[in-house]
């Protein structure tokens, strides 16, 4: 598989390891797995930041396909198909329109920045 179909592949199954966070037949464990990668997915604080040559762009390449397999390794094989389908029929129509996935990232960047300030003006 060359990186493109990596690319591809990563790209319906972190929507479908959200839909399976979601799903009430899944497991516990593959639960808070599935919550760790879609944060660490949609953060956009990275474990190395981007700007550090070559290195930033590793957690990107391996780590973030790492935490997606481990993650499905624990949802089971009829749920994940299922869910990876789902996934597969949002990309059709383009790219998903649901702003409010992004709410909880932009909460967390509005309450670190109200923390600096409430401390860099006293």
């Amino acid at each position: 598989m060359n990186l493109k179909e990596r690319a591809k592949k990563i790209k319906t199954d972190i929507p479908a390891v959200y839909l399976a966070l979601k799903d009430e037949n899944t497991p516990i464990a593959a639960k808070i797995f599935s919550a760790i990668t879609v944060a660490y997915a949609l953060s956009p604080i990275d474990l190395i930041p981007d700007f550090i040559p070559v290195l930033g762009y590793l957690d990107d390449i391996i780590l973030l396909p790492v935490l997606v397999a481990v993650t499905i390794s624990f949802i089971p094989e009829n749920i994940m198909e299922n869910h990876r389908k789902s996934a597969r029929d949002l990309w059709k129509n383009g790219r998903p329109k649901k702003w409010y996935y992004a709410f909880p990232i932009v909460l967390i960047w509005g309450l670190l920045i109200w923390l600096i300030v409430k401390n860099w003006i006293r």
